[in-house]
């Protein structure tokens, strides 16, 4: 009977410290980053964390209507504990190792159907920033191929764009 009262205490911590893991709550410092399931990690060859030169987006249709994509595809993403026109990324640590920025080669990426004011920042890691609207623009981890939105909606901050660079969803 007491193994099976603490098995159940222990199961109930670890839900609890896992659930805090991806709150919402309002830290710049990574909270709510979700950290992608393990059978859904990319390889670190292929997780998008850097684009080619120019870091080009685009358009793609998808389950959640028209949404902003990089060159080959990939969704990219607004996180609501960044400041809108702050020139400033506040995701770094685990944050950024779950979210990598898109970054690009160019002072002006380049843009297909995308009618969101876009533009560059310098990033937590010195690299050049792309931005929509004035939101740092991010990948996620746990996006594996061009098209999938796995990160719309992760602890209530993170965000796929409209081409007109709103968010959709919260």
């Amino acid at each position: 009977m007491k193994l099976r009262i603490a098995t159940g205490l222990a199961a109930a911590v670890v839900a609890l410290a896992l659930a805090g893991c991806s709150s919402g709550g309002g830290s710049s410092t990574g909270s709510g980053y979700g950290a992608p399931p393990a059978s859904e990690s990319p390889s670190s060859s292929d997780s998008g964390a850097s684009s080619a030169s120019g870091a080009a987006l685009g358009t793609a249709s998808s389950s959640l209507g028209d949404i902003v994509v990089d060159g080959k595809g990939m969704t990219v993403y607004m996180y609501d504990n960044d400041t809108q026109g702050s020139g400033v990324s506040t995701c770094e640590g685990q944050c950024a190792t779950n979210w990598p920025a898109v970054t690009t080669d160019s002072a002006t990426p380049s843009v297909e159907g995308v009618t969101g004011e876009v533009g560059t920042i310098t990033g937590v890691n010195g690299a050049t920033q792309v931005t929509l609207n004035g939101w740092p623009l991010y990948y996620y981890a746990g996006d594996s191929a061009a098209g999938d939105t796995n990160g719309q909606g992760v602890g209530g901050i993170w965000w796929v764009l409209t081409p007109a660079g709103e968010k959709i969803g919260g």
